[in-house]
């Protein structure tokens, strides 16, 4: 059975390192697995749509027993973005599974789509049987900064002299 899965997150909580790892196992399991951000599955539609070859593109997305779409609701998407992602998704419905990846909460996926009805046509079909992941936390690029801003803010300590006042940093102390 076919198996999608959505999942969505703050940034920088481990919503790609997820859906790779997924992926991972997949491939040692002997499937094709297809990863893409959002960006590049556009891109290779509207690229290819203009040289009059968007079925060889979308056989590329269909092919895969697992595709993952990667940052979803990064920013708005470009026009026509919407059918793109509509032809995949209608097209793997119930026959392969596909992972999506966003930031952003489904109710803006109209705005970021610019195009309601292929949104709501999309997640219609995407979420019939998803599983919905949602990881909450801080980011992992940002969990060590408080501890590294508060350690940039402290001064070195210095030395005392035998009469108890400050005499040198201790970090110069080879220096001086």
């Amino acid at each position: 059975m076919c198996h999608e899965q959505y999942v969505t997150t703050s940034p920088g909580t481990g919503k790609s390192h997820l859906a790779q790892a997924i992926g991972y196992q997949a491939i040692k399991a002997g499937r094709v697995v297809l990863y893409r951000s959002i960006f590049d599955v556009v891109r290779d539609f509207l690229h290819d749509e203009a040289f009059d070859g968007q079925e060889k593109v979308l056989a590329r997305y269909l092919k895969p027993d697992l595709l993952i779409i990667d940052d979803m609701g990064i920013k708005q998407l470009p026009k026509r973005s919407g059918e793109c992602l509509f032809e995949i998704v209608l097209r793997r419905y119930e026959t392969r599974s596909t992972i999506m990846t966003s930031n952003r909460p489904l109710e803006d996926w109209g705005k970021l789509l610019g195009d309601v009805p292929s949104a709501t046509a999309i997640l219609d079909r995407f979420l019939h049987h998803a599983e919905i992941i949602s990881i909450t936390g801080r980011s992992y690029r940002l969990k060590d900064r408080g501890e590294k801003d508060r350690n940039e803010k402290e001064p070195a300590p210095k030395e005392k002299a035998a009469d108890g006042r400050a005499e040198k940093d201790t970090a110069h102390k080879d220096q001086a």
